[in-house]
């Protein structure tokens, strides 16, 4: 296989839609920084066109990549096939992170479900597509999501999703700037 394709056709567009789970890779620029890997689920990625997707962010303990997205833009999204014939495919390419006060934000969020816990949308212009055998990658059955976002998200209210992004989401690991709203009064 390892193969290099020059945008998403229908093949890749339906491999990536039936997927249940992707993973999203960043790293800063320094060398002393943490890289960061995030695993993704939920109904949170729409293809936009052969070279371009976006998927919704949601709150969370940390904002790694919105925080590297912010220093350096490069990003990596990988899929790989649990289910069915083995595949892995990698998406690299430039992202940017829009939050509610962003202007592309709300285009990009009607895509998604009215979610509370969507912080912000993450979209990705795509440079490189390629796939491999994913022989090592095991066999899974999807069961469900898990419902435990939403259920937290009711828990807390909209004013203490706000108070835990401003806690949590201000900056990264490595105190790189992530959320820009958190700044705001």
């Amino acid at each position: 296989m390892g193969r290099v394709f020059a945008e998403i056709d229908t093949s890749l567009r339906s491999f990536i839609e039936a997927q249940q789970m992707f993973f999203v890779g960043t790293a800063p620029l320094s060398a002393a920084g943490h890289v960061n890997l995030s695993p993704k689920g939920l109904d949170s990625l729409r293809v936009l066109d052969t070279r371009t997707l976006a998927y919704l962010d949601h709150v969370g303990s940390g904002a790694e990549t919105i925080a590297h997205l912010r220093e350096n833009g490069r990003i990596i999204i990988m899929f790989c096939a649990f289910q069915g014939p083995p595949r892995i495919l990698r998406l690299h390419g430039r992202g940017e992170a829009f939050e509610p006060i962003d202007v592309e934000y709300a285009p990009l969020r009607g895509m998604f479900p009215p979610v509370p816990t969507g912080r912000a949308i993450i979209r990705v212009s795509i440079d490189r597509i390629s796939d491999s055998c994913g022989h090592g990658v095991p066999l899974y059955s999807f069961e469900a999501q898990r419902s435990l976002i939403p259920a937290w998200a009711d828990r807390k209210g909209e004013d203490g999703l706000a108070e835990y992004q401003k806690l949590k989401n201000r900056e990264s690991i490595d105190a790189l700037p992530a959320l820009r709203w958190v700044e705001q009064p």
